[in-house]
């Protein structure tokens, strides 16, 4: 009996999966063609250096204070909307790793984490041993257990030392072979005379995978944090966790998945190779293999978007249909429940020509309107030109949250890295010389974060509208803002954009909490002797700051 509807059911997918393509394409081509004004205004920001005076305000799109100016992210990713109860903000580095110990423990179908790497201390190995126990729990049911679990890191840090990440994940490969996956993503760009030369840690400033995914079954973690001791104890970041969001995980799953392809492939006696059919990443030819991975990654957003896509319309189209038919559809034709925030995954692959981040962060601060404020904040102050040139020359408000140098993950290092945290007050004092010079220095502040006994690492912004007491949007994950973030390493990041009140809340007490252990920067604080620069620092900075 029920036949028939079924085969109506699949008739109407296979018809409006290619329409609803088709016209989502039309829709991003006239989209695109309205915003190029705003490109055109303010291209001379991307090209030049100095800040341009008079510079018109760029069009909106939608009435002043509405959310859905913000749609257009929608056009080059996948848009999941959800409640703003699933959404909780994480506020400590204690918070965060119990969170996912907890989460592990009750894992049944799967357990995805993307790290830059893992440390090897007994916090870190307390994590590994509840990831065996939530294995071995499996293997005791009466039933088959489908769980797997799939870790994706950077080759090169991974690799540091005779104990690193590899030995760290090694047993679990052996002891459970069927349901361990160990990636290990290594960049296209180190490789031939730069591979041989370039000793240990030296090796890490060519590229890196920096994304960091913590997933288990349907809820997900968003974060900057690494997962080693100082980001389970004293490393302040930031994190997200969305709860119950099948979708989100399915795509965060599939992402991992994919880099993970292109990746080299752990072994239980610790060598490394490629899958098989894959190119290799360094000993390959780098043309071939930066495409296969641009087709394989951008195969999974092109994917998700096409699936939401075909859902739409077909809700569209059962939008009055009798709760019977809905019942015939089954999920398809039935849109979720109390949505009021839309989350939207951005990813950054410059290696790749994966340039989704850039474009939807550039967007951002240009269509950005009068007396907005952006609180904006980098563990690592180093802007990209075309960054700095769009907050010097639009007229949105900016308070910038960057690490004191005594906090930043630098400081007391041995060797040149002990001078990294110099570099970082030589920039910034740099950036605020142009602020003071163009007299902006009422719309444009510098705070430096400072907490005795802890290091900063916090990344992303929080958007207020003109008039708002609230943040409406956010971005948060793995990204700097600086060169790195954009043309060297791997990143992911949300953006998060809702109306609901109680996780508006949540952001900013998210912020305030962050820019409350701040002091504002004033020319003075450059007079004091912590703030020296060295020569030779000032000397060497501007030929080395894209690689750190």
């Amino acid at each position: 009996v029920m036949a028939a509807p079924m085969e109506v059911h699949r008739l109407l997918a296979s018809v409006l999966k290619p329409f609803a393509a088709g016209l989502t394409r039309l829709k991003v081509g006239l989209r695109r063609r309205e915003r190029r004004s705003s490109y055109l205004l303010l291209a001379p920001l991307l090209c030049e250096t100095k800040p341009q005076a008079d510079l018109p305000s760029p069009p909106c799109c939608g009435s002043a204070h509405s959310i859905q100016r913000f749609q257009w992210i929608g056009e080059l990713v996948p848009t999941f909307g959800i409640s703003g109860s699933q959404v909780k903000i994480l506020n400590s580095p204690s918070e965060f790793y119990g969170t996912m110990k907890e989460h592990i423990k009750m894992a049944k179908k799967r357990i995805v984490m993307a790290s830059l790497y893992l440390g090897t201390g007994p916090l870190e190995q307390e994590l590994v041993d509840c990831i065996e126990e939530t294995l071995q729990k499996s293997q005791e049911e009466p039933v088959i257990s489908d769980l797997r679990v799939s870790v994706l890191l950077d080759c090169i840090r991974g690799s540091r030392g005779k104990k690193n990440s590899r030995t760290m994940l090694i047993p679990l490969l052996k002891k459970f072979p069927n349901q361990v996956r160990v990636a290990l993503y290594h960049t296209p760009d180190l490789r031939g005379i730069l591979k041989f030369l370039l000793p240990e840690r030296f090796n890490e400033t060519i590229g890196l995978q920096h994304i960091k995914v913590y997933l288990f079954d349907n809820n997900v973690i968003i974060s900057g944090a690494n997962l080693s001791d100082s980001y389970f104890m004293n490393r302040q970041d930031r994190y997200v966790l969305l709860h119950n969001c099948e979708e989100i995980a399915d795509f965060f799953d599939e992402l991992v998945n994919a880099v993970s392809d292109v990746s080299l492939q752990l072994q239980h006696n610790d060598t490394a190779d490629v899958k098989p059919g894959m190119i290799h990443p360094f000993t390959g030819n780098r043309a071939d293999f930066c495409a296969a991975a641009n087709k394989r990654i951008m195969a999974v957003v092109n994917e998700a978007r096409s699936k939401q896509q075909c859902r739409n319309h077909i809700r569209d189209l059962f939008e009055n249909s009798s709760e019977e038919d809905l019942h015939v559809l089954g999920d398809i034709g039935r849109a979720p429940k109390f949505i009021d925030t839309w989350i939207y995954p951005i990813i950054q692959m410059r290696p790749f020509e994966i340039r989704i981040d850039e474009q939807v962060t550039e967007t951002l601060m240009i269509e950005a309107e009068a007396n907005s404020r952006v609180y904006l904040t980098s563990g690592y102050f180093n802007l990209t030109q075309a960054y700095m040139n769009l907050i010097l020359g639009t007229s949105t408000d900016y308070q910038i949250l960057l690490a004191s140098p005594e906090v930043n993950g630098f400081f007391g290092a041995s060797g040149v890295a002990g001078a990294i945290p110099s570099a970082y007050v030589y920039i910034a004092r740099q950036f605020y010389n142009r602020v003071y010079q163009n007299g902006l220095q009422d719309r444009i502040r510098l705070h430096e974060y400072f907490r005795k006994g802890w290091t900063f690492h916090a990344k992303g912004l929080w958007y207020y509208l003109s008039g708002s007491k609230w943040p409406c949007l956010t971005l948060i994950g793995s990204p700097n803002f600086g060169y790195r973030s954009v043309h060297r390493d791997l990143e992911a990041q949300l953006a998060i954009v809702t109306e609901n009140h109680k996780l508006q809340q949540q952001l900013q007490q998210e912020q305030e909490h962050l820019y409350c252990l701040s002091n504002e920067v004033l020319t003075t604080t450059f007079d004091q002797p912590n703030r020296h620069v060295k020569l030779w620092v000032k000397l060497v900075t501007p030929l080395i700051k894209n690689f750190f």
